[in-house]
């Protein structure tokens, strides 16, 4: 055989096997052809995106035993234990016992972390700063709010106002924040927004003890008062309002801790009514 004729032989081989290769059943990326007929496997889970939900769901309900002191002040927290009662592993605790450090619920300790304890002065200085956050998300509802918005918040209050007497006291929290986060969603600032939010989170146990005491007669007057001003533009008005609504003066954040502590730690658990 010439060596010409053998290099056609091997033209015609390596052709043959070309065309064996492009006209053949595809071969997946690091493993073999799937026979013909073969059932497609089923999708595996996204495992990345269920670790995310666990770590919100261990967040969330651990946030929610800080808000209500099921986390006593001082209480020294450890990952074992809480993991163990909320049935998960230590990582997504640990994630979220230092993200509520960083929203201010927990302190660092030296092995671990404690609940923030339940200060007079933190609790004043927590409504100064709403104060604070709130009088400028007026200032930016009273050029920004649309007329859509504030016939929202007229038939959020109204609703509100329908709700009997006998409503949980967390309910009647959760409706008047969100009253104020409705102001806030005028104001159009979403980092606003966002820190009233975390200030809402920070004092609502001692919100429940105070709508317990004030009732919410006066909260939904005060309400009203606010709207009014809001939508007729009258910017004194507005504010002079919502520093009447929310000033709470020493001696009402006293009674308040006072009687908050005599639950947290008698009861064992603050269970507002």
């Amino acid at each position: 055989m010439t060596r010409q004729d053998k290099h056609g032989d091997l033209s015609g081989a390596s052709s043959g096997a070309t065309g064996q290769r492009a006209h053949g059943a595809a071969r997946p990326a690091g493993g073999r052809a799937s026979p013909p007929g073969a059932a497609a496997k089923p999708a595996q889970p996204d495992i990345s995106a269920t670790r995310r939900a666990r770590g919100s769901d261990v967040l969330a309900r651990l946030r929610d035993m800080a808000i209500a002191y099921e986390l006593k002040p001082g209480e020294r927290l450890s990952e074992i234990d809480l993991a163990a009662r909320l049935g998960v592993s230590r990582t997504p605790v640990r994630e979220a016992l230092a993200r509520l450090v960083t929203d201010g619920f927990l302190e660092p300790a030296s092995r671990g972390y404690v609940r923030r304890p339940l200060d007079v002065q933190e609790t004043l200085d927590l409504y100064e700063a709403r104060l604070a956050v709130e009088r400028e998300c007026l200032r930016l509802a009273l050029e920004r709010a649309t007329p859509d918005q504030l016939a929202e918040a007229q038939d959020f209050l109204a609703g509100s106002k329908s709700v009997p007497p006998e409503t949980p006291v967390r309910e009647l929290v959760a409706l008047d924040e969100g009253f104020h986060l409705r102001m806030a969603d005028m104001a159009r600032n979403a980092e606003l927004r966002r820190l009233l939010a975390n200030l809402n989170e920070r004092i609502r146990f001692v919100r429940w003890l105070d709508m317990e005491a004030v009732g919410r007669d006066s909260t939904q007057r005060e309400h009203q008062a606010l709207l009014d001003a809001l939508a007729r533009g009258d910017a004194t008005a507005a504010q002079h309002c919502l520093g009447e609504h929310i000033a709470l003066r020493r001696e009402q954040v006293v009674d308040a801790i006072t009687r908050g502590l005599a639950r947290i730690y008698m009861q064992g658990e603050f269970e507002p009514s």
